[in-house]
């Protein structure tokens, strides 16, 4: 059975979905007002990952993974690029597209935008005002009145006495209390038309967290099985959704909540503010995105990913062991044999909380006996278990010998280079030969002999 680290109950517990065989999982999306980083990466990868095995375990499973396209900092970016706000977020909601692409992240079901649904959470703002949990404070904004809920802290573990105001939430005189957050925002003077809605409290807009609220419910239902994010949005951002949401409707919001990890670079904290931040793009500049990929995968879900150069060239080189093995033997086309045993070794892994580093270990496993036994089998297994994880789809020539040139080399002047050395070889002037192998290989060209012949790939 699958079992799941439900952060709400700080512990693995076994999954069970609320209607049968169907699964239900909201996952917090990216603010659209930059290029996606690599913490988004993560996010993306991380739960693709979690869609494919809820499928590939029989599960009919509705994603929905929500953009923020309205927001203080779109609003400022805006501002200071003198565009709208629609011409920067769809042109950043595109990038995201094209990085999502990149590293292999299938599309989710629903990509809903928050301003796609401003009548729900206006609704949701008036439900939770005639229960009480709402009121209008006199600066115009509409506020949660965190203290008259009951369970509100039930996700962080803390008390309301040790929790403070969330980053994104603005502390003001105005608040009845210093941890209560804003539903509705009052429009604010010199603020664009396009970020002002009608509602009873006064033109405005929604408050952060009421987004991902609505947009749930409305998608999902009232109660639904999974939500995802980054360890960040623990608090406040998915307690505050958690007081939105039963506060609402007046019944459980969610039954397992999953946080991956945050991504580090050198051992620390990814930020702008340290200049140790790094986009998607410009990794995939240094990168194969499937390297990128494979390096996510391969480290659990929950701990911490450690970025460095260092890191993602031992990715590569253990991606490279992978597909050399796919290369060793054709692999037939056949169906995933779950009864065989490092099937069964793989979906146990990916059944005690996605365990990806212990499911990359049994691909690690076939392809040593692929290379062993030269078994089609073997090999043929192995690619359709890394298909689980979108790995290893490719040709592997194609990803071995890469699509760029190495050392002013392009694959013409390799294979070459290649002739000539096997024309050394016929006239017994090894001493030439070997100096090719070398100038190659300083070229970042690795040579290997078979009785089938010479191939390559790139070092």
């Amino acid at each position: 059975m699958l079992k799941i680290h439900n952060t709400l109950a700080r512990d693995k517990q076994e999954f069970k979905s609320i209607e049968a065989n169907k699964v239900r999982m909201y996952v917090c999306g990216m603010t659209v007002y930059d290029y996606c980083h690599l913490g988004h990466a993560r996010v993306m990868v991380v739960f693709d990952m979690v869609y494919r095995w809820l499928k590939a375990s029989g599960y009919d499973v509705t994603y929905v993974r929500n953009i923020t396209d309205i927001d203080d900092k779109i609003i400022k970016r805006a501002s200071e690029n003198k565009e709208s706000i629609h011409t920067l977020t769809q042109r950043f909601i595109d990038a995201m597209h094209e990085d999502a692409d990149a590293l292999g992240v299938q599309r989710p079901d629903h990509e809903p935008r928050a301003t796609q649904y401003i009548p729900q959470m206006l609704q949701m703002v008036e439900q939770l005002e005639q229960n009480g949990l709402a009121y209008k404070a006199a600066d115009g904004d509409v506020n949660y009145a965190v203290r008259k809920f009951d369970g509100y802290g039930k996700l962080s573990g803390k008390s309301l006495e040790d929790l403070r105001a969330g980053e994104r939430v603005e502390v003001a005189s105005d608040k009845n209390d210093p941890l209560d957050f804003v539903l509705w925002k009052h429009a604010k003077a010199g603020e664009a038309e396009e970020v002002q809605w009608e509602s009873k409290w006064g033109k405005g807009r929604p408050g952060w967290h009421l987004e991902c609220s609505a947009m749930g419910s409305e998608l999902l239902g009232n109660h639904f099985d999974i939500h995802g994010g980054g360890a960040d949005l623990q608090f406040p951002h998915h307690e505050n959704e958690i007081a939105q949401s039963e506060g609402a409707h007046g019944c459980q919001y969610v039954n397992y909540w999953m946080h991956n990890g945050f991504v580090r670079v050198d051992n620390e904290k990814m930020s702008k503010s340290l200049g140790n931040f790094f986009t998607i793009r410009e990794v995939l500049k240094k990168y194969d995105a499937e390297v990128v990929r494979f390096f996510i995968l391969r480290a659990h879900y929950r701990s911490p990913l450690n970025y460095s150069d260092h890191h993602l060239d031992d990715a590569k080189g253990a991606l490279t062991r992978l597909y050399t093995a796919l290369k060793s033997v054709p692999a037939e086309v056949s169906e995933l044999d779950w009864n065989e045993p490092h099937s069964q070794r793989f979906k146990a892994a990916m059944d005690d909380d996605f365990n990806t580093p212990e499911a990359v270990a049994v691909l690690f496993d076939l392809a040593n006996e692929a290379n062993r036994s030269r078994s089609a089998e073997a090999v043929a297994q192995l690619k359709a278990l890394a298909g689980v994880l979108g790995l290893l789809q490719r040709d592997a020539q194609e990803f071995l010998q890469g699509s760029t040139t190495t050392g002013g080399l392009d694959d013409a002047a390799i294979n070459a280079q290649i002739e000539a050395r096997i024309a050394a070889k016929k006239a017994k002037d090894f001493a030439e030969a070997d100096r090719i192998r070398k100038a190659l290989l300083e070229a970042g060209v690795v040579l290997e002999d078979t009785a089938q012949g010479t191939s390559w790939r790139r070092a």
